[in-house]
């Protein structure tokens, strides 16, 4: 099926529909045996390393197994305060520095950096910042975890579309990352401001906060409008640890403040990266 076709096809599914019943079922409680044979030949198929993670045994649904725990110490964190690391294990998609608030999603289209984080005011103090888009598939560990320590200051919940985040849609679909739902969680970091923005797609709408549990989980059927939250007192986090967790697979875009961040050489599209993975630091000039 060409990337057309396979758009036009999604266009007639109801993607939020589909994804609330896709999480129904894989936070069904099935008999221990034939969930833990889907565990397996799902791991199979991803070539999932099920030593990273406790035992099969301790998942009562799909959905936890997914969205899984790393044993201890499976993802060193690069050390220094300056340091930036990578907050899940991912591919890269694109990175770049954000000149005139626009950030690339594919060759030929583009997208702001204000609609992305759904506050034009935000926005503007992150025009001409570096930026990098990081993707998700079924086969990588969906914990999310903070690029660097600070305090987080607040958070923007974006109500929105579905669509999946594979290849074909973000060549054929037009602002997918503001289209789609997304969590921006809001963190004041060594290097400056840094917005750390996790984008739901098809059968991927949950993305729930760790650092906070009155962050509401994304996906809410009826939802309207931004929620936004700004902290009376902000929220102190240490680099590498944990912000939330996918249910399911999707996407990350992290965005820092203009001047204050230089991305990696390496971190180029297609590269692989990992939890606590360095993949920056500050520029030279900051």
């Amino acid at each position: 099926m060409n990337d057309r076709l396979f758009i036009s096809t999604l266009r007639l599914l109801p993607k939020n529909a589909l994804s609330r019943l896709v999480g129904r079922l894989t936070d069904a409680r099935l008999p221990a045996a034939p969930l833990r044979a889907a565990m397996r030949r799902f791991a199979r198929a991803y070539r999932i390393d099920l030593d990273e993670c406790p035992p099969l045994e301790t998942y009562p649904t799909f959905g936890r197994f997914f969205a899984r725990p790393l044993l201890p110490g499976r993802r060193p964190i690069a050390p220094g305060g300056e340091v930036v690391v990578s907050p899940v294990d991912a591919l890269v998609s694109e990175t770049g520095v954000a000149t005139a608030g626009r950030l690339v999603q594919a060759k030929g289209i583009d997208y702001g950096v204000d609609a992305l984080l759904g506050d034009a005011a935000l926005g503007a103090a992150f025009e001409g910042g570096a930026w990098a888009t990081l993707y998700l598939s079924p086969q990588d560990y969906h914990r999310i975890h903070f690029p660097l320590g600070g305090r987080v200051t607040g958070w923007r919940y974006v109500p929105g579309r579905l669509w999946p985040v594979n290849a074909a849609s973000v060549r054929q679909v037009p602002g997918l990352f503001t289209v789609n739902e997304r969590l921006v969680v809001l963190l004041e970091s060594p290097l400056g401001p840094v917005a750390i923005v996790s984008v739901g797609a098809t059968v991927v709408g949950r993305v729930r906060a760790s650092f906070d549990p009155a962050v509401p989980c994304t996906d809410q059927a009826g939802a309207r409008g931004v929620q936004a939250h700004d902290y009376a007192e902000p929220r102190p986090v240490e680099k590498g640890a944990e912000l939330g967790a996918f249910e399911m697979g999707s996407t990350v875009i992290l965005v820092f403040a203009p001047g204050r961040v230089a991305l990696d050489p390496g971190l180029v599209p297609g590269a692989r990266v990992r939890v606590g993975q360095a993949i920056g630091g500050p520029t030279r000039t900051a």
